[in-house]
């Protein structure tokens, strides 16, 4: 049986896809188990080709964010692009989609997650090391006053970013019946 975050991870590569399709991208599931890609995509004159891995979540927890691993601070690549979606609380709320370039990911996860080991716990503690990391919308709590470009408002340049991939090449007219 699926669980609900596989049901989710599911929804999100479709919705993205569908978005894809209708600017007029070639965008296809990648097979399973494929590397570091979810959507393989190339515009309609295959002169360009990308890469998506999909991040999809729903309004729960309290930071906003994605769950990532280590392997992510590491994964910079020139075409492959992170598309994160955010399904909000509701059905009837239109999803957000957030699309940012994989070097921008792993410097934002890296500079985070340092700077959080660096932070004491809420006792006082050292923060032990995992290979878990988020990518959230506000990282104001783990940087305080240093200055930096992930306070509060940093991903809504990347809100549905769709132009990072440039124009599909030829335009795409949708018919209806």
């Amino acid at each position: 049986m699926a669980s609900q975050s596989t049901i989710l991870g599911a929804a999100g590569e479709h919705y993205v896809m569908c978005e894809l399709l209708r600017r007029g991208y070639i965008a296809a599931l990648a097979p399973s188990g494929v590397p570091n890609a979810d959507i393989v995509v190339m515009d309609i004159d295959a002169v360009r080709l990308w890469a998506i891995q999909v991040k999809a979540r729903r309004e729960i927890g309290s930071d906003g964010g994605w769950h990532m691993k280590k392997k992510h601070e590491m994964i910079e690549a020139s075409h492959l692009l992170y598309c994160f979606v955010d399904f909000g609380t509701s059905l009837s709320e239109q999803p957000s989609t957030f699309i940012i370039p994989s070097s921008v990911v792993a410097r934002v996860l890296r500079e985070s997650h340092q700077r959080w080991l660096s932070n004491p716990g809420k006792k006082g503690q050292p923060h032990k090391d995992t290979i878990m990391r988020r990518l959230r919308p506000d990282y104001e709590n783990i940087f305080g006053d240093t200055p930096n470009d992930l306070r509060k408002g940093w991903l809504e340049r990347y809100r549905d970013a769709w132009d990072l991939l440039g124009p599909p090449q030829q335009s795409v007219e949708i018919e209806s019946d």
